[in-house]
């Protein structure tokens, strides 16, 4: 499917949610900080097996390329938000989800309570190279990097992102940590104190903050860790699972 029957063209796409989101739990009434799309190529293009990204700092409607583009690009594998920025962390397109590492691709919808003092502990954990290379010193890309930290310590994606919603709410309690994960086959999500859905036909699955489109979409109860493929979906409460 293109990028655009995704992200523009639906009813309530990602495109009007930026300009018109229904849940905002975390305040605000626009996503005009930035958009990012994430996909992983088909055919000759996925030689270089890993995904590409687009990503800007301005809002997704002032973005005249985005409609030329999203129509001329197809892919199996898409992971795109629209970004609300939060006030006292920096802006810009490192900011901008979705973030990436070898074939992954990451986002983070919601916010670390007390960022950044609440994380010090935490911070000290990873090497000092790992946060001097952070794209930017936002509480998503600080997320990014103590997944990234435990996958390359050979902990499964699962129990990678269990254990980093862990230690950041026993850290910062009250924090919104819907994070979604995808190496362009599996999709770990959470469900974190906000909204999440999902929409499973009978060789795709699609995962989102709001729904969008048609079909029937069911929604994820919140605390929840989901692992899901095209073809597969598992809900587990994250209470058993942490």
């Amino acid at each position: 499917m293109t990028l655009s029957s995704l992200v523009v063209t639906p009813s309530h796409s990602l495109y009007e949610q930026s300009w018109a989101p229904s849940d905002m739990r975390g305040g605000g009434s626009v996503n005009a900080d930035g958009f990012g799309i994430g996909w992983y190529p088909e055919g000759d293009a996925a030689v270089s097996g890993g995904p590409v990204r687009y990503r800007r700092d301005v809002p997704i409607w002032t973005d005249e390329n985005l409609a030329g583009l999203a129509g001329a690009i197809r892919s199996g594998a898409v992971l795109a938000a629209v970004r609300n920025g939060t006030v006292g962390m920096p802006y810009g397109q490192s900011a901008v989800a979705p973030f990436a590492s070898g074939h992954w691709l990451f986002s983070h919808n919601g916010r670390i309570t007390g960022w950044p003092g609440a994380t010090v502990k935490l911070a000290e954990s990873l090497p000092v190279g790992d946060l001097l290379n952070l794209d930017a010193p936002t509480d998503s890309v600080f997320l990014w990097a103590l997944i990234v930290r435990r996958l390359g310590d050979g902990v499964p994606p699962a129990d990678a992102v269990a254990a980093v919603v862990r230690d950041v709410e026993t850290a910062a309690p009250g924090s919104r940590l819907n994070l979604l994960l995808t190496d362009g086959e599996q999709l770990i999500g959470t469900t974190w104190t906000h909204s999440l859905h999902v929409r499973r036909t009978r060789d795709s699955m699609t995962v989102a903050s709001e729904p969008f489109g048609d079909g029937e979409w069911q929604a994820v109860p919140d605390r929840s860790l989901l692992v899901a493929t095209a073809t597969s979906l598992q809900v587990t409460p994250m209470e058993g699972h942490l």
